[in-house]
């Protein structure tokens, strides 16, 4: 890939991965928008913003800028202090593999991952996480130029579908048979919140779970976790057929906080992927499909206020 580098602004084609599903052959651009930015409402800015190059103690952030929909609203109030890495994934919803995440940083200046950048913005009260997604989209085209585009390019991937179709395992059920969001949760209810993707020791492994989530984020989430075992490198994408919101949790052998590939080569026990399978009733199976990726055309240091 040849890159042109121009002061501090770059042009060339770094290749992020999106979401969807598609199965179509040719590389085409298009104007697909996403479901979740549609359900957002479109282009939003923030009302006040500041950007400046922070060189200083890590600061935390007012919510995770993570691609799920756990949320806790900060009364209009936004603070961030992440790499420009960070902000994209957020802005864009992504849920990058090792492998993508590796292939983006390839084509972008070092400072995109390593220079840390104090975001501090005002927004409308009542904004959904998705808003503040959009809200990010408009402050990165505004202050660091960034332009972008997105193309349908054919890959290969990870299809998550049912062992058995229309049945799930044990440890997967609708969020309608399971303990409601508003519901104060017992102990014995994991995680104790909605939305979100949570991990935990359990025994001598780990224990992940999530309520109330998509399957498409489910499956994007248990592939990160099979990635960092390093079981799998492509992308997961959802065709178990099933709809609506799920709970789901997943026990694996190897102890929490301990390396998760490293701990397989021990082989304590079984894979994540045999674990997904007994427990789930998931599995992972060899595939291509078209995705949708962003490009990211131009990227250049902020103006600062």
């Amino acid at each position: 890939m040849k890159l042109s580098l121009i002061g501090d602004v770059l042009r060339a084609g770094a290749l992020v991965t999106a979401f969807g599903l598609g199965l179509a052959v040719a590389p085409a651009q298009t104007d697909v928008v996403p479901l979740w930015q549609k359900a957002a409402g479109g282009h939003s800015d923030f009302d006040v913003a500041s950007v400046r190059l922070d060189k200083g103690e890590f600061r935390p952030p007012t919510f995770a800028l993570s691609a799920d929909d756990w949320f806790r609203e900060p009364n209009g109030r936004f603070f961030a202090d992440f790499t420009i890495e960070t902000y994209l994934e957020f802005a864009y919803k992504l849920w990058l593999t090792d492998e993508e995440r590796h292939a983006m940083l390839a084509a972008l200046p070092g400072w995109v991952n390593s220079d840390r950048f104090a975001i501090e913005a005002t927004a409308p009260l009542h904004a959904t996480k998705d808003q503040y997604r959009l809200m990010m989209q408009a402050l990165l085209a505004e202050r660091f130029g960034v332009k972008l585009h997105v193309e349908q390019r054919e890959m290969p991937v990870l299809a998550m579908t049912l062992i058995k179709p229309g049945k799930t395992g044990p440890k997967l059920i609708p969020h309608d048979k399971g303990v409601a969001c508003e519901a104060a949760a017992s102990p014995e209810v994991y995680p104790p919140f909605c939305y979100g993707f949570s991990a935990r020791p359990k025994g001598k492994g780990t224990e992940f779970g999530s309520r109330n989530s998509p399957m498409d984020l489910i499956g994007k989430f248990l592939g990160s976790v099979a990635g960092g075992a390093g079981e799998i490198s492509r992308p997961v994408v959802d065709q178990t057929g099933l709809i609506g919101r799920w709970d789901y949790t997943l026990e694996v052998a190897q102890p929490f906080g301990q390396g998760l590939s490293d701990a397989n080569a021990e082989n304590q026990g079984p894979t994540v992927i045999e674990s997904m399978q007994e427990q789930l009733g998931i599995r992972l199976k060899s595939s291509r499909a078209l995705i949708p990726v962003l490009i990211v055309d131009q990227v250049k240091r902020p103006t600062e206020n």
